[in-house]
């Protein structure tokens, strides 16, 4: 039997995933595969590669061919390189940088909505004080005109 490691379609439609999955050559392209050893979301910034290195260098070991698009994904993750025993093992795989945990992400957000909320209540309370003064000025010149008119009568 003639095997191949080639790309299985899934999702959505305008909106592909692909499993890599080993199955005899002759069958479709969807069809039921002897085994899937990993999985390719072009999707993603970066592309997420997630191959079986263990099974990929099974497969390969025993004669099964990797179409063109599963060999340039072998080469990413290295597999090919160590498959020919070549340099570069390593593979030049970009993965994304892990996202904080949910309770981190709480926490940093009632921090800041602690601080804002201090400084509302600190620019509420200069306002206030600033209304105050600015009233007390205005009784103030208000009593002083009071008090001249007085003594414009009284004279």
């Amino acid at each position: 039997m003639a095997t191949k490691i080639r790309l299985k379609r899934m999702g959505k439609k305008f909106y592909a995933v692909y499993r890599v999955v080993v199955m005899d050559s002759r069958k479709k392209r969807d069809g039921e595969a002897i085994e899937e050893i990993g999985l390719y979301n072009p999707n993603t910034q970066p592309s997420t590669i997630e191959i079986n290195s263990d099974r990929a260098q099974y497969w390969l070991g025993v004669g099964a061919q990797p179409s063109d698009q599963v060999k340039n994904l072998l080469k990413i993750t290295g597999d090919w390189q160590k498959f020919k025993g070549l340099d570069g093992a390593e593979g030049k795989l970009k993965t994304v940088a892990p996202k904080p945990e949910a309770a981190v992400l709480v926490e940093e957000a009632e921090s800041k909505a602690q601080k804002l909320k201090a400084a509302k209540s600190e620019a509420d309370a200069k306002a206030k004080a600033e209304a105050e003064a600015a009233l007390k000025a205005a009784d103030e010149k208000t009593e002083i005109a009071e008090a001249e008119e007085a003594a414009k009568e009284a004279e």
